[in-house]
């Protein structure tokens, strides 16, 4: 398992990313917004209106402390909140992307709303009950312990707490490699959607709003592939020049019905 853990740090450990960062959005005195960094920090399927859409369904206000699990560089907490008005807390297992986030939410001006840190999904450093919603995109895949991963996610939760989900499912057939959160089988974890809910609620939660997205990543895939890649930075400088080739990969498993998008708010029973 160590080992494992170990590769997908690896696959996520982007070198000297946070001096990429200030040379794409030098002078340093220059204050960034969130929509400027939206092409470079929202690492998930259908991006920035993903998170709006997730955001939404889980109802996110201003009275809400979020905690986002598997932040990466900082986009959907620091999305939250610039627009819902809430208090968010990323933790990430690549200390290179959690570098990146605190830079540019410096650079946001975010820094007494967002917090980040270096930590594992299942084994989260915060006491119990102390959230009321989770965010969870684009996570799961990566983690052969789901029962593990939503019993640690459901201790911080306080009751009636949220979780709020994005993840990627199988569907029809077996997926197509590389793909961006793995470039083998050897670090990918996939369920069904059926097995993911079955998981998350004997890990003591109950549905409240479970949704099909496929449909939206296919079209999604179509919009990506047809447009090239975004002008200015965005998630080549993070992940490498290789990445638009794994995006397109995602979509064309998706197109192929090999892969699903499982979207779904749960609640902390």
């Amino acid at each position: 398992m160590t080992e494992i853990l170990d590769k997908v740090r690896d696959h996520y450990g982007s070198r000297e990313l946070t001096d990429r960062l200030r040379a794409a959005f030098a002078p340093e005195d220059q204050p960034l917004s969130v929509d400027q960094l939206s092409a470079l920090d929202q690492f998930h399927t259908r991006g920035l209106a993903g998170t709006s859409e997730l955001a939404s369904l889980a109802g996110i206000d201003e009275t809400m402390s979020v905690l986002d699990v598997g932040s990466g560089i900082g986009g959907p907490a620091r999305y939250l909140a610039a627009t819902r008005g809430c208090r968010v807390t990323g933790i990430d297992l690549s200390a290179p992307f959690v570098d990146a986030s605190l830079y540019l939410t410096e650079r946001t001006g975010q820094t007494e709303s967002v917090s980040f840190a270096v930590g594992s999904a299942l084994d989260l450093p915060f006491e119990d009950a102390a959230f009321d919603v989770v965010l969870l995109q684009h996570v799961a895949m990566n983690i052969a312990d789901r029962a593990g991963l939503y019993r640690e996610l459901r201790r911080v939760l306080r009751p009636a707490g949220r979780l709020a989900i994005s993840d990627i499912v199988l569907n029809l057939g077996d997926p197509l490699y590389p793909l961006p959160w793995a470039r083998t089988p050897e670090t990918s974890f996939l369920l069904t959607a059926g097995e993911t809910e079955q998981a998350i609620e004997q890990a003591g939660f109950r549905a409240r709003d479970i949704r099909n997205d496929s449909e939206a990543a296919k079209m999604w895939s179509l919009q990506l592939r047809d447009a090239g890649p975004p002008s200015g930075p965005n998630l080549g400088l993070v992940m490498g020049p290789g990445f638009r080739d794994l995006a397109v990969n995602l979509g064309r498993n998706f197109l192929e019905d090999r892969l699903g998008l499982f979207v779904a708010v749960f609640e902390a029973a």
